[in-house]
């Protein structure tokens, strides 16, 4: 399979004026100690992205909690946020955690992926690997890879592909070869994790030119990394992913608490610095081949 320099030589790079900005507002981690600013209820989660699309946020990437504040996989749940967000802003791309940080077995992972009609996801999060954050493991054997891969492909979700590290590239390709995943393929690079892949140069140059040809690829970065990272999604591949999910703070000091507008506004006005746009909703589902 073909790969790219940094200067992306895929078709999508014809969008490359034109950047994504994946939103990831919840996450599995944050809790109001750490952050009074953390959208937790179905209806925090739904008032904060909408407030996001309109700034500029054209992906929203979304982790579900329960009454307790506790993530869930529950499709229910999922099912009220979707539904929350399109009756404002009915075609935004809307991606879903299948996360196995938490939730270990086949049926909880994919939970979510049952819900059809308006409130079928876009997008699916699917994690290349087994590997650690700094407050513990996230579980991904290559069976239930394939079989998360196998169930997005029969349902008609598209895998957000999550790369931590180089090697998550190489299952990339492996699904691509087993025709388990459909080009374009969107990845999400996602730097600064204690145990994977960095914001260096060396790190960097290993990923993006491993980066399979008929891709779009986003960048995103684990706290102090975020900003980073994003520029890099920003200057050289497809846009970035930003919010709280991933940095709590506007600041490497952490004097200054972030909140999910301020991230995006920070990140769209980069973008625009740089001479670029927002992407519409509507180019992001052209980007990515998904249904109008």
């Amino acid at each position: 399979m073909n790969t790219t320099t940094i200067q992306n030589e895929s078709p999508q790079n014809n969008y490359q004026q034109e950047v994504i900005i994946n939103l990831a507002p919840t996450g599995m981690v944050p809790t109001r100690q750490m952050s009074p600013q953390v959208p937790l209820t179905v209806n925090e989660i739904v008032e904060q992205a909408c407030r996001c699309i309109e700034i500029g946020a054209n992906i929203v990437h979304l982790h579900a909690r329960d009454e307790t504040d506790k993530p869930t996989y529950k499709k229910a749940v999922y099912e009220n946020i979707i539904a929350g967000i399109r009756e404002k802003h009915s075609d935004v791309v809307l991606g879903v955690s299948l996360s196995g940080r938490e939730f270990t077995t086949f049926a909880e992972r994919s939970d979510v992926l049952e819900l059809s009609g308006d409130l079928k996801p876009d997008l699916a999060s699917l994690t290349l690997s087994s590997m650690n954050f700094a407050s513990g493991p996230s579980v991904n054997a290559p069976d239930m890879i394939i079989q998360l891969a196998q169930k997005m492909l029969e349902v008609g979700i598209k895998p957000e592909l999550e790369v931590f590290d180089l090697g998550m590239i190489n299952m990339v390709e492996y699904l691509a070869d087993k025709n388990l995943i459909n080009p374009p393929y969107y990845l999400n690079l996602i730097l600064g994790n204690l145990a994977t892949a960095q914001v260096n140069p060396s790190h960097i140059a290993a990923l993006v030119t491993s980066i399979p040809s008929e891709s779009v690829w986003t960048v995103g970065g684990i706290g102090r990394a975020q900003r980073s990272a994003n520029a890099l999604g920003i200057l050289h591949g497809n846009g970035a992913r930003v919010g709280l999910e991933d940095n709590l703070w506007m600041d490497n000091e952490r004097t200054l608490p972030a909140t999910n507008e301020m991230l995006t506004s920070g990140v769209v006005k980069f973008a625009e610095w740089m001479g670029k746009t927002t992407a519409t909703p509507k180019r992001v589902r052209q980007m990515l081949n998904l249904g109008s």
